[in-house]
């Protein structure tokens, strides 16, 4: 089973897709991974999330194709019939986590107090997802955490962009961050998909890999 540890290495940068049409998924993947950008989160936020993670799982095999916004031991279930290599959830729930596990899928649990980290460590998590991170204090939150949880890294997520990304990576916590911005709606709406590229491209040059 794929340990979360190693979606890092492949990159700085997990793109969040908010997946509006199944017919994009395919092709914006694509995109993402000619960019260098090869771990890729579609969310289970919209209904084209699921579909979209059966058909990039199925025409991409160069992704590595992760669900994001599970929340329940039932869509564990089903993201893992989909296709689905990793899991991410907004929070952490002992009863999600022993449904992945069930279902042989790693998952990031989602974190944002120190209460919180202290629940995921007891049920043997050390890489978990910070988020949302700018709203729940940002680098220097991560900073504070470093302190008592110095063998937990993290992945922030939330209002997270090209201009600050760099200062979330530079800390020692960090292995890597997720954002959207790599996937801007009007440009997965037009197709755009040179556009996406660069921006991956972008992203990939943050911080080298490993």
């Amino acid at each position: 089973m794929l340990d979360t540890l190693e979606l890092a290495v492949s990159g700085p940068v997990i793109p969040v897709l908010v997946m509006e049409r199944l017919e994009d998924a395919v092709p914006l993947a694509q995109a993402l991974v000619a960019g260098g950008v090869r771990v890729l989160e579609v969310t289970l936020r919209t209904p084209a999330g699921l579909p979209s993670i059966a058909a990039i799982a199925r025409a991409v095999p160069q992704a590595i194709v992760g669900a994001g916004t599970l929340r329940t031991a039932q869509d564990a279930v089903a993201v893992r019939a989909a296709g689905a290599q990793f899991a991410v959830s907004p929070g952490f729930s002992p009863v999600l986590a022993e449904a992945c596990q069930a279902q042989g899928l790693p998952l990031l649990p989602g974190v944002a107090t120190p209460s919180e980290v202290m629940a995921a460590l007891e049920a043997g998590f050390r890489f978990l997802k910070f988020f949302p991170a700018e709203a729940a204090g940002g680098v220097s939150m991560l900073k504070s955490l470093a302190g008592p949880f110095p063998d937990v890294a993290f992945c922030p997520t939330g209002g997270i962009q090209i201009g600050n990304a760099a200062s979330y990576l530079a800390q020692p916590n960090v292995r890597v961050c997720g954002g959207s911005w790599l996937t801007p709606s009007e440009a997965v709406r037009a197709g755009d998909w040179a556009r996406i590229t660069a921006l991956a491209r972008q992203a990939s040059a943050l911080r080298p890999p490993g």
